[in-house]
C-alpha cells in the first residue's frame, strides 16, 4: 500500500471489517486519509458501497441471536478482556488517531486512548445489571414484571473529531445490552474505527457483533440508515445532517439517537476566581484545536471582571504552543482538513468585516513552537473576539475551531438569559464562589451538562447528551442503556379462573 506515513498494517487487507474480518469495499472510489499536519498520506481506503453495508447488516442480523441471548455475565467478560486488549494497544491507538485526526499525541495519549479503555471497563460492569422492575401484584389478580431486552441490529454513525471515542460510545453501550452494531465512521478518520473493530474480535467477541463500513455519507451511510433490517440508529455529528439522519429513519420508525453541534456557554459571574476561568476558558476553548461540540465558545462575563478576563485569557492564548501533532509538547495541532480550516476562517473574516474587534489570532501561522514550517497544514491561530452583539454569526453558529467570543452582561439574569439564547443545549459551566448563584445556574442553564468551576471534564459513569438542537437521548453512564433497550411488560394472571372478572364488560353478566 503507499504511503508516507506509519498506520497499522493489518488495514493493508482492506478497510472494512464485518463478520470478523478485514474486506475491501467495493465501491468505485479511495479515500486518502492524510495527515492534516502536513499533508502526508496515512492511509489510502477503499470505500463501502451499499452492497458492503448490505453485508454487514447480514452479519450483524446473524450474529444477534447468540450474543443478545449470552448472559450479561458472558457479555462482561467478553468487555473485560476487550478493555484488557485496548490498554494493551494503547500506544498504537495513539499514533493511529493522532495522525489521522491532526490532534496532539499528548491529547491523544492521556485523553482519548484512557477514555476509551475506561469505557469499556465501565461497561463491562454495566453488562451486569440490565434489570428490569421486580415481580410484583399490581392489579390484584395478576403478576407483573419487566423485562429489558435488546432493540436488534443498530446502525450508528461517528464523527471525525474523536474518532475512537466517539466510536466506542457507541459500540459499547449497545453490545453490553445484547445489541449487535454496524458503524460507520467519518470518512476522513476511520483508522481506529477499524482497529476497534479488530480489537474486539481478538477479546473474543463472535463475529459479526461489531462490523465497520467506511463509506461516504451520501451512499453508505443514507443506505444503513434506512436499512429495513436495522432497529435503531445513533449518530453524532452536525444538527443538519443529524435532521436528515432522522427523516431517514422516521420513515421506517426506527428508534433515533442524537447527540449533535454545541454552542457551550462559559458563564463568569462577579465572584469567580479570575485566574481559575481564564486559564479555565484557555483550555475548554482549545482542547481538540476547538473542533469539540461541548468546547467553550462563548464567554458571558460580568461587567467587574469583563476587561481582566479578555485581557487574561489574550495573554495565555500567546504562549500556547502550535506544532506538529507527533511533537510530545505541542498543545494546538492543526484542524482536521483544510476545508475545515478555511471554514473556521470564514467565520473570523466574517466577523472581522461586520466591525467585530479580533483581540489576538485570526490567521493561520507560518512557524510552529519549534521552528517547523507549519504552512502547508490545516493551522489556525487560537482567535478571541470581542465587540460583537448577541445576534452575531459567531455567537449563534457553531464554528468547531479555536475561536472564542467574550461578552458582558450585568445581571446574574441577563447573564443565564444570554447563555441560553441560542438553538444548542449541550454543555455549559458557570464560575462563582457562591453556592446559590451556582445551585441557581445548574437549574437555569438549558443544557444536558453543567460544570461549575470547571469546563469539559467527562468520566464513564455520567450521562453525555443535548437539550434543544443539540439532540435527544445519552452517551456513557448506565442512562445510555436506556437507549439501546427496550421494555417489555409481561403479565401473568394468578386466579386460574375461566371466565375473568373483567370479561363481563364485553359479554355476558357478573
Amino acid at each position: 500500500m503507499d504511503r508516507t506515513a506509519e498506520a497499522d498494517h493489518r488495514f493493508a487487507a482492506g478497510a472494512q471489517y464485518i463478520a470478523g474480518g478485514l474486506r475491501q469495499g467495493t465501491a468505485e472510489d479511495d479515500f486518502d486519509v492524510v495527515n492534516p499536519a502536513d499533508g502526508s498520506l496515512v492511509q489510502r481506503v477503499r470505500l463501502a458501497s451499499t452492497t458492503d453495508v448490505d453485508a454487514a447488516v447480514a452479519a450483524a442480523r446473524q450474529a444477534l441471536p447468540g450474543w443478545s441471548g449470552a448472559t450479561p455475565g458472558a457479555r462482561s467478560e467478553a468487555l473485560n478482556r476487550l478493555a484488557a486488549v485496548l490498554a494493551e494497544r494503547a500506544d498504537d491507538f495513539a499514533r493511529v488517531e493522532s495522525a489521522q485526526t491532526g490532534k496532539p499525541i499528548k491529547l491523544a495519549t492521556e485523553f482519548d486512548v484512557p477514555g476509551t479503555v475506561d469505557n469499556a471497563a465501565f461497561f463491562a460492569g454495566a453488562a451486569r445489571n440490565l434489570e428490569g422492575r421486580a415481580a410484583g401484584e399490581y392489579s390484584g389478580d395478576h403478576t407483573s414484571y419487566v423485562r429489558r431486552e435488546a432493540v436488534g441490529v443498530v446502525g450508528s454513525i461517528s464523527p471525525w473529531n474523536y474518532p475512537l471515542q466517539m466510536a466506542a460510545w457507541k459500540i459499547l453501550p449497545a453490545i453490553a445490552a445484547g445489541n449487535t452494531i454496524v458503524l460507520k465512521p467519518a470518512e476522513l478518520t476511520p483508522l481506529t474505527s477499524l482497529m476497534f473493530a479488530q480489537a474486539c474480535t481478538d477479546a473474543g467477541l463472535p463475529d459479526g457483533v461489531v462490523n465497520i463500513v467506511t463509506g461516504a455519507g451520501r451512499t453508505a451511510g443514507e443506505h444503513l440508515v434506512s436499512h429495513p433490517d436495522v432497529a435503531m440508529v445513533s449518530f453524532t455529528g452536525s444538527t443538519g445532517v443529524g435532521k436528515r439522519v432522522a427523516e431517514l429513519a422516521t420513515r421506517t420508525v426506527k428508534r433515533i439517537h442524537l447527540e449533535l453541534g454545541g454552542k457551550a456557554p462559559f458563564v463568569v459571574f462577579d465572584d469567580a476566581d479570575l485566574d481559575a476561568a481564564v486559564h479555565g476558558a484557555v483550555a475548554a476553548s482549545l482542547i481538540n484545536t476547538g473542533q469539540d461540540c461541548t468546547a467553550a465558545t462563548r464567554a458571558y462575563v460580568q461587567r467587574p471582571l469583563y476587561d481582566a478576563f479578555v485581557a487574561g485569557v489574550a495573554e495565555l492564548y500567546g504562549q500556547v504552543r502550535l506544532g506538529h501533532p507527533a511533537h510530545p509538547q505541542t498543545d494546538l495541532g492543526p484542524l482536521v482538513s483544510h476545508t475545515q480550516r478555511d471554514r473556521v476562517a470564514g467565520f473570523v473574516d466574517r466577523a472581522r468585516a461586520a466591525g467585530a474587534r479580533i483581540v489576538t489570532g485570526g490567521e493561520a501561522p507560518e512557524k510552529g513552537h519549534d521552528d517547523t514550517d507549519l504552512r502547508p497544514g490545516a493551522y489556525y491561530r487560537p482567535t478571541l473576539i470581542t465587540g460583537v452583539g448577541q445576534d452575531a454569526e459567531v455567537v449563534q453558529s457553531e464554528i468547531f475551531g479555536p475561536v472564542l467570543v467574550v461578552l458582558p452582561f450585568d445581571s446574574d439574569d441577563e447573564g443565564l438569559r444570554l447563555a441560553n439564547d441560542t438553538p444548542y443545549g449541550l454543555a455549559a459551566s458557570a464560575w462563582t464562589r457562591d453556592v446559590h448563584r451556582s445551585l441557581r445556574a445548574t437549574r437555569d442553564l438549558a443544557a444536558g451538562c453543567v460544570w461549575v468551576n470547571d469546563h469539559i471534564p467527562i468520566i464513564s459513569e455520567m450521562p453525555h447528551g443535548g437539550y434543544k438542537a443539540s439532540g435527544y437521548g445519552k452517551d456513557m453512564s448506565q442512562y445510555s442503556l436506556d437507549e439501546y433497550t427496550q421494555v417489555k411488560h409481561v403479565m401473568y394472571d394468578t386466579t386460574a379462573t375461566v371466565r375473568k372478572d373483567w370479561h363481563r364488560t364485553v359479554f355476558g353478566d357478573r
